[in-house]
């Protein structure tokens, strides 16, 4: 459902610039464009087709609304970044520094994403190797239809402090596309805006949902999203 943002702002590279008489965007342009692809890639392809193990029920309004906002989301990153932004180098002179620092904020994000992903997908290979083993011991062949869902808290990472630390780590990957495109690169802003829009609500309905299961105790001192404040 994440694949249509790429494919969007791909086109309107392709697309937009011959339509404004742009012989040739700036290296920088391509860049912000490749670091989206790259995200969304893992997100929408690798980690659905090759990575998880199994995959929860999306509610068609959910898909629908992430459908259109991906939708949304690619031309204004991509409409930015092919004709309505910069689109000479001179545009980017003494820029060099800010591209530097954003670029580094961004892959600490990107890592620190892909670490605690997969900290949540040992949880479910895990669970999948119990079952098998269990199913062997048994006598019986393995259920075709997946893995049972079972939930428990990971302690990896920073998971030690906070519930959703995928949720923060995807926040500073996308701060860091913004200090690259520079505060007047209002869609990257705005990018961000709406990721902390729709997740801090989700952290913190799920941290809610973590202590009903699990008790306070168990819990403890952990936040929600971001170590020591939310």
């Amino acid at each position: 459902m994440e694949t249509p943002g790429f494919v969007v702002l791909l086109y309107c590279m392709l697309a937009i610039p011959g339509q404004q008489g742009i012989e040739k965007l700036p290296p920088t342009n391509w860049l912000m464009a490749a670091l989206f692809t790259i995200h969304y890639i893992y997100r929408a392809l690798i980690a659905p087709l090759f990575l998880n193990p199994s995959m929860s029920p999306i509610h068609p309004f959910v898909l629908i609304s992430a459908l259109a906002f991906q939708v949304v989301n690619g031309v204004c990153i991509g409409g930015y970044l092919a004709g309505y932004g910069p689109t000479t180098v001179q545009d980017w002179a003494g820029t060099a520094w800010r591209i530097e620092v954003g670029l580094v904020i961004f892959f600490l994000g990107f890592l620190g994403n892909l670490y605690h992903d997969d900290e949540l997908r040992e949880i479910r290979r895990a669970s999948a190797r119990n079952q098998r083993r269990r199913a062997e011991a048994q006598g019986e062949e393995r259920k075709a239809a997946g893995v049972d869902k079972v939930y428990m808290i990971p302690e990896n990472g920073l998971f030690r402090l906070v519930l959703y630390p995928h949720y923060l780590c995807e926040w500073i990957e996308w701060c860091g596309f913004w200090v690259i495109g520079g505060w007047r690169c209002i869609p990257a802003r705005n990018f961000v805006i709406n990721e902390l829009a729709t997740m801090l609500p989700r952290a913190l309905n799920g941290k809610r949902w973590y202590i009903e299961r699990f008790g306070k105790e168990k819990i403890g001192s952990k936040k929600a999203v971001i170590p020591g404040l939310i």
